[in-house]
């Protein structure tokens, strides 16, 4: 499941997101529990090494399906059988046997609906269906059916055996009768869209689906809920789709029968795309619009080998292309796209689309185990990114770097969870974290890095940190922190284990060797502990237990310098100190008087017996300079700390806080003018992930204010704040969110053009730092703590030079709401306005460039309705 434009936008730095807390000087670190001995909850056993591999008599159950099913397209619908095929390999006999029933999640009265947020969001029903329509159930004895008593409660169906099913490889045959309408909007994971040509139909957890039996705990049978993704037995699937004449079907597997259902010159182009580099038609937009005279229907065959689940879509306005992939082993496979006529909206759209799919499963198969399935197929349509076994669904209109990001993330699952099927229900940081994790590494090879962003780990100091663990159920995770702790978190934490603490060679290795050791089986987190361990040959449980099992804090400082015997030419003493609970690594660049750097690399181990450290460097003269972290490697919640420069700057005698913001005031225009401004519009334009966003902000004296963050992609506001008067309405991800008494408040507060005029006559009180603050590219500010009336904090930073405003951090409590720094200012109508707005979020740099600004231009009230 892709989040990743989603976490960005609700973590949008115009309103209150998870931030860092402010500095602290005593440490709350407490080596004891950090490095405590005792770790895993088991010893190993005979079904799971403390090796972490498969032990010796590991075993899993396995569910072979024969689906065959008919697609309704006037009534929307899904009617046809399933026959499983099960075997039991447990030791335990089986009485009943537990089955997924996915599609109640979209009835009215289902525990999903039950628990989805008044306002509605990403997983949320709203349109009601009658779910999965049981027709029939019967167990094959003797090749005759013989019906059984089942009893269906929410997601879920037990079947009671009238005789309990063998251990160590007793079978068995079910079949199941059944139908369901296909909602429009299937909890962003399935569901139907209205082209100009046609419905897209994209079509998951569309049959009854095994529950896995495990040695873990027996039956798992969380209920299906939304945002909790799947756990599922492998096996073998041979279905069909029967459908009218005249759509294309596409589906996990291989198309059996081809000659049957595609056309002559359909058949000449798919053979030619199969020993293609690069992209072949095979469909194109005139026919996808001319559509076919055929009449009646057409059955479409698939059959996908050792797969954990299929899926399929359908529709006559697809447009087709592939291409060849070209596999380690000499294998090939074909990469393909279908997608709508509304995809093709830019050069960098669908079209590309195969060219994407190609690119990151080679990528994949070379870096970390080859790909399993004879096809790769993504599909455009209404969902905004979805994974199931050789075939993803992603948004229809998704371009560029979005597309590739997209893309890249939904086919990286078929490595987590497709072929290493880890608990999904449980762990979901065991498939989104990984593939987040890998999706990285693919975006810096990909065609050079056309698409490639760094992420800055530090400035994810200010989020990264919420109040649920990785370790937590997914319908456990605020929804508003499940992109940072199911897929952010979890991935930085592996780029730490390999760059800072096993190093690249041990790491690769051993996470290979996770990988091939659990393909086609399901392990737990323990698994993943216990191999990294082994093979990296490290006892890695203090970095579990912080970054995994808790939600440990990294507070990194510098507290001075001293030299040996007072000598600077005899060496230096560095003391470090660790405020927050969370041990790493420490790095730190050292700079001396004579212009020499160096970098001093010490393992989380100097952490085992206190939070204080002194080192000695072998230093010839005064030092000028120390920095930890100086790659902004760690997300360090206070990285103010991190710095020693020698005998800090002062502010000159007799500045004042006043002082300084007057000298702003002056320096942008004076203050007559800024009390002139009657009204002020602003557009800008960024971008997060190659996906194109667009910022509007308007403002009327006295009382209204409008901020729209639109991304037109997704045709989606991401966030939007009206404010008229006391009527204050807030859009997050194009769902209403309530704002209470107090937010409503703040949020009227801060939507000021220049709140420093505020700030001077509205009682709030003043502090300028006594230290003037050198940021990285070794420019000067003056640090000025506002605190108005009500309490909130804000921290801004002023260029010794200019007078400008460079930064502000708006605090909520000890948490920091938002970060920008401003740049690029430039003269409107006698006021000078930044023109360049960065921000860090979720560890990405965000650049606003602002392309339209006026002032007085006579704005309407009908703009802030």
């Amino acid at each position: 499941m892709n989040i990743n434009k989603i976490l960005f936008l609700s973590c949008l730095f115009w309103v209150c997101c998870i931030g860092m807390s402010v500095a602290q000087t005593t440490s709350k670190y407490d080596q004891h529990e950090a490095f405590a001995p005792l770790f895993y909850p088991t010893n190993g056993n005979e079904y799971r090494s403390a090796g972490g591999a498969p032990g010796n008599k590991y075993w899993q159950n396995h569910a072979d399906y024969v689906l065959n099913v008919s697609l309704d397209t006037a009534k929307h619908r899904v009617s046809g059988s399933a026959l499983i095929k099960y075997k039991n390999n447990s030791p335990d006999e089986l009485p009943f046997l537990w089955l997924q029933l996915d599609q109640n999640i979209y009835k009215a009265d289902s525990r999903g609906t039950a628990t989805s947020f008044v306002n509605g969001g990403r997983f949320a029903t709203s349109k009601f269906t009658d779910g999965s329509e049981i027709k029939s159930v019967s167990v094959i004895s003797n090749g005759k059916p013989l019906a059984v008593k089942y009893i269906i409660n929410d997601t879920r169906m037990q079947i009671q055996l009238p005789q309990a099913l063998k251990a160590n490889g007793g079978a068995l045959d079910i079949k199941i009768e059944y139908a369901f309408s296909i909602p429009q909007e299937g909890t962003d994971r399935m569901g139907r869209l209205l082209t100009r040509n046609g419905w897209v139909y994209e079509v998951a957890q569309w049959y009854p689906r095994m529950e896995v039996y495990d040695d873990i705990l027996g039956w798992n049978s969380i209920p299906y809920q939304g945002a909790a993704e799947f756990y599922l037995e492998y096996g073998d699937f041979d279905y069909t789709i029967t459908a009218p004449a005249g759509l294309i079907v596409v589906g996990s597997g291989l198309l059996q029968n081809e000659a049957q259902v595609l056309t002559p010159k359909q058949l000449q182009s798919l053979a030619k795309a199969r020993t293609s580099e690069t992209t072949v038609n095979i469909r194109d937009s005139s026919e996808a619009a001319l559509g076919t005279k055929q009449k009646g229907n057409l059955t479409w065959h698939f059959a996908c080998k050792n797969a954990r689940d299929v899926s399929w879509a359908a529709s006559k306005a697809f447009i087709w292309d592939a291409a060849r992939i070209n596999l380690p082993s000499g294998k090939k496979a074909l990469a393909q796209s279908v997608y709508p006529v509304e995809s093709m909206m830019s050069s960098n759209g669908w079209q590309r689309s195969t060219e994407f799919v190609k690119g990151c499963i080679e990528i994949y198969s070379n870096q970390w185990f080859e790909y399993t399935y004879p096809v790769a197929t993504n599909v455009g349509g209404i969902v905004g990114g979805m994974e199931y076994p050789g075939i993803v669904f992603c948004s229809y209109r998704s371009t560029g770097g979005g597309l590739w990001n997209v893309t890249d993330h939904e086919f990286g699952h078929n490595w987590f969870p497709m072929i290493v099927g880890s608990n999904e229900r449980k762990y979901a940081w065991m498939d989104e974290g990984f593939n987040t994790f890998i999706n990285h590494g693919s975006g810096k090879v990909f065609n050079k890095g056309e698409f490639n962003q760094k992420m800055i780990n530090q400035n994810m100091g200010r989020s990264v940190y919420g109040v649920d663990p990785i370790m937590s159920t997914p319908d456990v995770i605020q929804s508003s922190y499940l992109g940072i702790a199911a897929y952010y978190k979890p991935a930085m934490g592996l780029e730490i284990l390999r760059d800072q603490i096993l190093g690249k060679e041990r790491f690769e290795l051993a996470f290979r060797t996770y990988i091939k050791r659990w393909a086609f089986k399901h392990p737990t987190p323990w698994d993943f502990f216990r191999t990294m361990e082994n093979v990296g040959g490290e006892d890695l449980s203090w970095f579990w237990r912080g970054w995994f099992l808790n939600n440990w804090k990294l507070d990194q400082a510098v507290k001075g310098v001293k030299y040996v015997d007072n000598d600077a030419s005899k060496g230096s003493l560095i003391t470090i100190e660790n405020l927050e609970q969370l041990a790493l690594p420490v790095v730190v660049a050292v700079t001396d008087s004579k212009g020499n750097t160096d970098t001093v690399r010490l393992p989380a181990e100097i952490w085992q017996r206190g939070g204080t450290w002194t080192f000695r460097h072998n230093s010839t003269s005064r030092l000028t300079k120390v920095v930890i972290d100086p790659e902004k490697a760690f997300p360090d919640v206070d990285p103010s700390n991190n710095t020693w420069a020698g005998e800090s700057k002062k502010a000159p005698a007799g500045l004042t806080a006043k002082d300084v913001i007057n000298n702003y005031l002056t320096a942008i225009g004076g203050a007559d003018k800024l009390k002139a401004i009657k009204d002020m519009s602003m557009s800008a334009t960024g971008s997060v992930q190659g996906t194109d966003i667009q910022m509007t902000r308007k403002f009327k004296a006295p009382d209204k204010y409008l901020l729209d963050v639109f991304i037109p992609a997704m045709d989606t506001h991401a966030s939007k704040i009206l404010i008229n008067g006391d009527s204050v309405k807030m859009i997050q991800m194009g769902n209403a969110v309530p704002v209470d008494a107090a937010t409503r408040q703040k949020m009227k507060a801060n939507q000021q053009i220049v709140p420093e005029l505020s700030y001077l006559t509205d009682g709030s009180t003043f502090t300028l730092s006594p230290d003037i603050t050198t940021d990285d590219t070794g420019n000067d500010s003056y640090v000025v703590t506002v605190v108005t009336p009500d309490g909130q904090s804000i921290v801004l930073y002023y260029d010794v030079k200019t007078g400008y405003r460079i930064k502000t951090e708006t605090h909520v409590g000890d948490q920091v709401a938002s970060v920008v720094e401003s740049s690029d200012y430039r003269d409107v109508s006698g006021i000078k306005f930044p023109y360049s707005l960065k921000n860090f979020i979720s560890g990405q740099e965000l650049n606003f460039k602002v392309t339209d600004l006026k002032v007085n231009s006579g704005l309407s009230d009908e703009e802030f309705k």
